[in-house]
């Protein structure tokens, strides 16, 4: 049998950037018996979490929900509506956008990578601190006289950094350009925790996931498509089967998919849309933000920097924390798990043992946060770091001068 003898006693705060922490109301419902996929509740089930990812997503159009991990929504995105050869433009902001450019390779595509020129002082490349930069597409997409490139592809929370990028400005670049690329978003760890708009951004195909802003386990990943983009996949001929929209599309009509569904995630699912809808998503999105603005305000009184070097660009869900040179990031994070009993995210690809992520999002309050930042204090300064002030008592004064707004929808 596994043996789980690290943890002390208490709960462990797991404060990475996802999987985020469930709350005890999705777990107890995920916890129900299982039903017939292919009997009348289930057609309820099915029906309701469709209806309710479409408010979530904000669109009209259909929503495809898989048994997989966002990487699968990723694949079936770019398989549904290109073909062998295809020339996609990817934005590189982070790791993940790096890691979706390294797939579509392996799909057969042509992907070309656009980002900022330049490197930091420590290597770490200049495009990895700041959101997409839309003109330089837009500037890409007027050079593509024969519209060769069928697809733009962009990150809007780049969970490696705690970059998000404006997608809107993105689509204003594409109309700019009179251009008719496919607009493709991965929004896996955004959705739900910052404000995000599918239909009315002009996004043809929105990649999530089950594991960031809506608090569930891994497990579940999503498409929220456009017309356009169900147009493409008629005649796409990248191979598909299990990811083929079309089949999906017809059977989500009566509540049922053709595949066997991951029926207690769904139940899952259900419960985590009702929590974030009687809310309301605006006061998802303000509960997000005041979180990481506290967060913020501790990394400034340590005398770190923020991975994100543009304030309009930070997340609400994560704040990447930049170590001094000469301090190992995970030795730092070692520190603080073995110590205090705090899960912290590692620095991924080109900024690993540079950077650590605190992630604020899931089954989180003000007093979880709260504990998250004296863990990493207490961690930095038994680790050697010298901090220039209390970055606890920083936050602890940011949420008390700013109370949960009543928001009236």
């Amino acid at each position: 049998m596994l043996q789980l003898n690290s943890h002390p006693s208490g709960k462990h705060f797991l404060q990475i950037p996802g999987p985020s922490p469930v709350p005890d109301r999705i777990l107890r419902t995920m916890s129900l018996p299982t039903i017939d996929h292919r009997g009348p509740e289930f057609a309820h089930l099915g029906l309701k979490v469709l209806a309710d990812m479409g408010k979530i997503f904000k669109t009209k159009h259909p929503v495809m929900i898989y048994p997989a991990s966002g990487t699968g929504a990723w694949e079936a995105a770019l398989v549904n509506t290109l073909s062998a050869g295809d020339h996609v433009l990817m934005y590189e902001t982070g790791h993940f956008a790096f890691l979706w450019t390294r797939l579509a390779t392996a799909l057969g595509l042509k992907a070309e990578t656009l980002a900022m020129n330049g490197q930091e002082a420590n290597g770490t490349p200049t495009s990895w601190r700041h959101g997409v930069q839309a003109h330089l597409i837009e500037q890409r997409l007027r050079a593509d006289t024969s519209h060769s490139i069928k697809a733009v592809c962009v990150v809007h929370n780049e969970t490696s950094t705690g970059v998000t990028s404006d997608i809107a400005a993105v689509r204003r670049a594409m109309d700019e350009a009179k251009h008719p690329a496919l607009l493709l978003v991965d929004t896996i760890s955004g959705l739900a925790g910052a404000a995000y708009e599918h239909d009315a951004w002009g996004i043809d195909v929105s990649i999530s996931g089950s594991q960031k802003g809506l608090m569930l386990p891994p497990g579940l990943s999503f498409n929220a498509l456009s017309p356009k983009a169900i147009a493409a996949s008629k005649t796409s001929t990248l191979p598909k089967a299990f990811w083929g929209w079309e089949e999906i599309i017809e059977m989500n009509k009566t509540g049922y998919w053709p595949t066997t569904p991951a029926t207690n995630l769904l139940y899952g699912l259900s419960e985590a849309c009702d929590m974030l809808l009687d809310e309301s998503l605006p006061a998802v999105f303000a509960r997000h933000q005041r979180w990481s603005t506290a967060t913020q305000s501790a990394v400034r009184a340590w005398g770190l920097e923020i991975q994100c070097a543009e304030q309009a660009c930070y997340s609400p869900i994560l704040t990447g924390v930049i170590v001094p040179d000469g301090v190992d990031a995970d030795s730092v994070r070692k520190v603080i798990y073995e110590r205090f009993n705090c899960s912290l995210g590692t620095g991924l690809g080109k900024v690993k043992g540079r950077m650590f992520r605190i992630g604020h999002l899931g089954d989180c309050n003000d007093l979880t946060l709260i504990a998250a930042i004296a863990a990493c204090e207490m961690g930095l300064r038994v680790a050697g770091v010298s901090l220039q002030a209390s970055g606890v008592q920083a936050a602890m004064d940011c949420v008390q001068a700013n109370p949960i707004p009543a928001l009236k929808v």
